[in-house]
């Protein structure tokens, strides 16, 4: 079986680094075109391009951050929904693979081959008023995006998750919170203060809730944001199992299609889409709904509650 207007995209370093020999062989025996990435950016170049060649298709090998090259260099050709996207798992976490049924190499190949077709919605951000950039699964910023920029990809090969667990504790211990405004356009009531963290999902919920992935169909944003509380100690065992079991009075969720978060200190925040770093005043966030066309894997749930 061949398909020549498949691009495949891989990044051979992503997660522990063990499966690009098992993505390459695959990836023949289907007849995809295969681009390597060397570095950042690599991704997004690729993708524009091939769809600028005329691929029908653009699969993304890799962690989060790798798929969110992808999808950017797709909207930057305004090639969405028409030139479809596919995920093969290779990353540490992989999130965004996970909460759309895609949880091995080989079921990325089958789905992409055989498998059911969903058009989902994206996160769409600006900052500071410049151009919209995508993001798939989550933008976050804080205590959660911090530990996100300083763990270190060795560190990531070495220990997998736990990596992000461990740059999470090390921040708790000096993060001091963020002065924060967050505005949801249409129902819902501004919320104004200090901030561990604010967690914006597109295709995946945040702690406290009963699963992990969101409703990608709805046109909606799951918003979560904890409060900074001098007086809890989120680093503490007791802390961490509230967080994660049930909502304190200190988190605050929301709903919403369309919110603006503005910083109300002097210094910029650095926003984590799907692993890609934005360091901004002000944030828009949207929803743009029915963009991405994918295969998805047995277990994704349009509909989840």
């Amino acid at each position: 079986m061949t398909d020549p207007e498949t691009v495949l995209v891989l990044n051979p370093v992503s997660g522990r680094a063990n499966h690009a020999a098992r993505v390459r062989e695959l990836a023949a025996e289907h007849g995809f075109s295969v681009r390597e990435t060397e570095r950042s950016g690599d991704a997004v170049g690729f993708a524009r391009d091939a769809a600028e060649d005329g691929a029908d298709r653009v699969v993304a090998c890799g962690g989060d951050g790798t798929l969110n090259e992808v999808v950017r260099g797709l909207w930057l050709a305004d090639a969405l929904p028409e030139v479809e996207f596919g995920v093969v798992p290779g990353g540490t976490g992989n999130d965004f693979a996970d909460n759309i049924g895609i949880t091995s190499v080989e079921l990325a190949f089958a789905a992409i081959a055989s498998g059911e077709r969903r058009t989902i919605d994206l996160g769409v951000v600006r900052a500071d008023g410049g151009d919209p950039l995508p993001f798939l699964n989550s933008c976050i910023c804080g205590l959660t995006a911090n530990a996100s920029a300083n763990t270190a990809p060795e560190q990531k090969e070495r220990l997998g998750v736990l990596a992000y667990v461990l740059s999470s504790l090390r921040e708790m211990a000096t993060f001091d919170g963020l002065e924060l405004s967050v505005t949801p356009r249409g129902e819902g009531d501004p919320w104004h203060g200090p901030a561990a963290m604010v967690l914006v999902g597109n295709a995946r919920r945040f702690p406290g809730e009963r699963a992990t992935q969101a409703n990608v169909e709805d046109g909606l944003l799951d918003v979560t944001i904890v409060e900074r509380q001098p007086t809890v100690d989120l680093a503490s065992g007791a802390a961490l199992v509230q967080l994660l079991g049930r909502d304190p009075e200190w988190v605050t969720r929301l709903v919403t299609p369309h919110l603006e978060i503005a910083v109300r200190d002097d210094d910029p925040v650095t926003f984590s889409l799907d692993g890609e770093m934005v360091t901004t005043h002000r944030l828009d966030v949207s929803v743009a709904e029915a963009r991405l066309c994918l295969p998805v894997g047995g277990a994704y749930d349009p509909n989840p509650v």
